[in-house]
């Protein structure tokens, strides 16, 4: 089974730079070339999904519609696959924060804006409080549970029988999908996860529970299988140079600089992960079981962050690119195609 975990494609609100979890903000003009230019790509990989699942947030729909819509060029895609709007996949609700602007990290304080911000509002009439991370680790896990277990057990409605491979794209959002992939991790046994060896060698440090954020219609690919020996998953040899390393334990917290870790967590629809990801009460650790080991599974971790789809891609100027896309605006191609001889 092959599993992208992909962030949606550039919003107005990311470049207004607003909170925006629950908030629907629309893709603007750069992202929806950003989604294109990911479809266009995977397909040109022959990359054909089975399952295409993403929040209810325009901004992801929109980016998985694009990844359905570049399936048309593969021969053996499946024309009747349907986009899965799945409201568990939905970004970390700010609450009160919601359509505000980043809160500046105070001089005097080693806390965040928004931490600071917690503390002095936390108590006022009205105040919503934001998602907590119990809150979100528990609609990664029922997700997990809910619809990529059935698949990995072999009770997918979409295909079945000898040689069929299940493709799956998640399209969701960039503290989500860092919740998500950490309990699918744990899922899976630590000896069983394994790293191409390229990848390794871009990052002096690896922290496998932290691989960092998602940029706009960046994706993390898997390679799993029901089978501890993977050597022979289908990945492409672009991205993957030797998949023979195995990837070590999560290396000891002093061996990270401290400016290395923030970087880790750099994230997501515009906010640190690290930061925001947390609940609002600094002293609340999540309460959650461990989730059930896919027992007999292993992954191969393919591509990180990968953003190889957007390589000369330039957003365009005079405020065009961060502008709202409209589905209805015509490209610049279209005024210069021949209008068809009758």
């Amino acid at each position: 089974m092959r599993l992208f975990l992909i962030r949606h494609g550039e919003t107005v609100d990311n470049v207004a730079q607003l909170y925006a979890g629950s908030r629907d903000s629309q893709l603007t003009n750069h992202g929806f070339q950003q989604a294109t230019r990911l479809g266009e790509y995977l397909a040109k990989k022959d990359v054909s999904f089975s399952h295409i699942f993403s929040s209810q947030l325009q901004r992801a729909v929109k980016t998985a519609e694009m990844l359905k819509k570049a399936q048309s060029v593969i021969p053996t895609c499946d024309t009747d696959i349907e986009v899965k709007q799945v409201s568990l996949l939905m970004e970390q609700d700010f609450g009160f924060y919601e359509g505000k602007s980043y809160l500046a990290r105070p001089r005097s304080s080693g806390k965040s804006g928004r931490e600071a911000h917690w503390e002095e509002h936390k108590n006022e009439p009205g105040f919503v409080d934001i998602e907590s991370k119990t809150s979100m680790i528990r609609r990664a896990d029922e997700f997990l549970d809910d619809f990529i277990s059935p698949i990995l057990d072999g009770k997918s409605e979409n295909g079945t029988g000898i040689g069929y491979e299940p493709v799956i794209a998640i399209v969701s959002h960039g503290i989500l999908l860092s919740v998500l992939w950490k309990r699918l991790l744990l899922r899976i046994p630590r000896k069983n996860v394994v790293l191409a060896e390229d990848l390794i060698a871009e990052r002096q440090y690896m922290i496998l529970e932290s691989l960092g954020g998602w940029s706009n219609t960046g994706y993390l690919e898997l390679a799993l299988a029901n089978d501890p020996d993977i050597d022979g998953l289908p990945v492409a040899k672009e991205d993957v140079k030797d998949l023979s390393a195995t990837v070590p334990d999560a290396l000891p917290n002093k061996s990270v600089p401290r400016q290395a870790e923030e970087n880790i967590h750099a994230s997501c629809d515009g906010v640190a992960s690290s930061a925001a990801a947390k609940s609002a009460d600094p002293v609340d650790q999540p309460q959650t079981a461990e989730p059930a080991k896919w027992e007999g599974w292993s992954t191969k971790i393919c591509a990180i962050n990968s953003r190889v789809h957007l390589a000369g891609l330039k957003r365009t100027g005079g405020g065009v690119g961060s502008s709202k896309h409209d589905e209805g605006q015509k490209t610049i191609e279209s005024f210069f195609k021949r209008q068809r001889t009758k």
